[in-house]
């Protein structure tokens, strides 16, 4: 893979004959592959379907461009966040609590973040409810238990049995949400043209512009940001390397970009697929504003064997998701306040929220839709301070950003606050 700006520093900085003989007695560089594969499933959660199968079905190929902005920046957030965890072996937000010396405004920090996460949990709860609905006919409600609970098995694996099992867990899910919503574009192909023309960016109106900011809050998501750097601390934090079987710091970080691309190259492309599945076959059918209507149409569209394979790539996205999202708002809470609670107690708080929606009967992919909204008004939150302690030598040392990466992570931060302020200024203006 080809070398960073950080690479070269590094190279200049370090002897390059100790990292040779540590790297030839390391792990293969596939062995240190993992985390970030966890972190991407937070790309393919229930959100992301809603919002880019709302997308596709509204309005065709017109926001491919906003799927594929999106991706773009995530490779460079998330790999930012997996290097501050690798460097320093402290998640985000253990190093915001350090930082942050007022004790209200560490408070206060920690409020929207929970906010964000829970957020979070209620596209995932919710998508995980709608996809048993679909396939068991399980009521909402019973359905929004179940898949917290199994998210809680999930969560003891992690704590019990350590990062490589929860990996190998989510990672089969992985592999089930990626068939299960990629099929459909091999069995009807999208139109090569419309691909094409939607690669220009451009809205059409202002729901477009809420949709484009819902695809982004669902793409960029702040609590993948926070629970990167942990699961990359969790990995590879420098206090769990014996002088005997150290791995250099310049390997981690080259296993930690394959990692990224690989998890990413997975997530853009489901995703883009899930819009192009809507935009070539449910673009102007009555009924596919919601996830329901959608499973419906691609029943009748292209059979019930896709249809069902949709709804278990929904059902998987909600498992595995919603345990990634309760890992990140444990960490959260613990790096800001410094507080552990515990699995349970934390996972049954975070489920109101969702099952309070599933049963006062508020439609399920509205509330999709503007969790994701919710999200995106969170980035900047974790993607500005993200940016600013991986530029500071004084915390990553001689592997602190680039001026030109520091300059890229600013244009992203830059664009999507100004996307949100467009959304906030047609809210309120009634445009």
């Amino acid at each position: 893979m080809p070398k960073t700006l950080e690479d070269e520093t590094d190279a200049n900085d370090a002897p390059a004959s100790t990292d040779r003989r540590a790297a030839a007695s390391g792990p293969r560089l596939v062995w240190l592959i993992g985390p970030a594969l966890v972190a991407g499933v937070a790309y393919l959660d229930p959100g992301n379907v809603a919002s880019n199968m709302t997308a596709g079905a509204q309005y065709g190929y017109l926001l491919v461009w906003v799927v594929v902005i999106g991706n773009v920046m995530a490779w460079l957030i998330q790999y930012l966040s997996a290097k501050l965890g690798v460097v320093t072996g402290k998640s985000l937000p253990e190093v915001l609590g350090e930082r942050i010396g007022n004790r209200w405004g560490r408070r206060a920090y920690w409020l929207q973040a929970e906010a964000v996460a829970m957020a979070t949990d209620i596209a995932e709860v919710i998508g995980g409810a709608v996809a048993l609905n679909l396939l068991f006919g399980v009521p909402l409600v019973w359905g929004g238990l179940i898949t917290g609970t199994v998210s809680l098995v999930l969560l003891v694996i992690q704590s019990r049995r350590g990062a490589r099992p929860f990996e190998f867990v989510i990672i089969g899910l992985l592999v089930i949400i990626a068939v299960g919503f990629s099929v459909g574009v091999l069995v009807a192909p999208p139109d090569p043209a419309g691909v094409l023309g939607g690669l220009v960016p451009r809205f059409e109106d202002a729901n477009s512009v809420l949709l484009a900011a819902s695809i982004l809050g669902a793409t960029i998501m702040p609590h993948a940001i926070y629970a990167h750097s942990a699961l990359a601390r969790d990995r590879f934090a420098p206090r769990h390397r014996t002088a005997a079987r150290s791995i250099p710091t310049s390997r981690l970080l080259t296993a930690t970009r394959w990692d990224v691309t690989i998890a990413m190259a997975i997530a853009g492309t489901v995703n883009l697929c899930i819009l192009l599945l809507a935009a070539a076959n449910l673009a102007g059918v009555e009924g596919t504003d919601s996830l329901e209507g959608a499973y419906a149409a691609l029943q009748v569209s292209l059979g019930p064997v896709i249809a069902t394979l949709f709804a278990v790539g929904l059902l998987a996205s909600g498992l595995a998701s919603t345990s990634v999202g309760a890992y990140a708002g444990a960490e959260i809470m613990h790096g800001l306040l410094r507080v552990r609670v515990p699995l349970l107690a934390r996972r049954l708080v975070t489920l109101i929220p969702a099952l309070a929606i599933l049963a006062l009967g508020f439609d399920p992919t509205l509330s999709l839709v503007l969790s994701q909204v919710v999200l995106s008004f969170g980035i900047p939150f974790a993607l500005i301070p993200l940016i600013s302690v991986t530029a500071k030598r004084g915390v990553l040392g001689r592997y602190a950003n680039h001026w030109a990466t520091t300059g890229a992570g600013i244009a992203a931060s830059v664009f999507l606050i100004t996307l949100n302020g467009v959304l906030l200024w047609l809210v309120f203006t009634g445009a």
